[in-house]
């Protein structure tokens, strides 16, 4: 399982317009082939902060889906923020895995 984490920063003039237009990604990116849960957050302690968090079943399935409309989409809509967008990926631990 790979865990996807977009945080985006926007201004409180633009964050209407991204809101917006990342909720209507919701469901493409919920039906996609390999996504296993997808949720839109925003901070409690600074609503400029945005997060997209998606969870995938393998690298193959996440790489396919960046060649999707949704993912051109996603990316248009990244012109809205106040700088890049900071996107962490985890990838879960094994069974049995532990630390040395």
């Amino acid at each position: 399982m790979i865990l996807v984490i977009m945080q985006m920063r926007v201004s409180s003039e633009k964050r209407k317009e991204l809101f917006q237009a990342i909720t209507s990604l919701l469901s493409p990116i919920r039906t996609a082939e390999g996504c296993l849960r997808c949720d839109f957050f925003h901070s409690m302690e600074d609503e400029q902060i945005l997060c997209l968090i998606a969870e995938w079943d393998n690298r193959k399935n996440l790489e396919k889906n960046r060649n999707s409309e949704w993912f051109s989409v996603m990316r248009g809509a990244m012109h809205l923020l106040e700088e890049p967008c900071e996107i962490i990926s985890y990838r879960r631990l094994p069974p049995g895995w532990h630390l040395r």
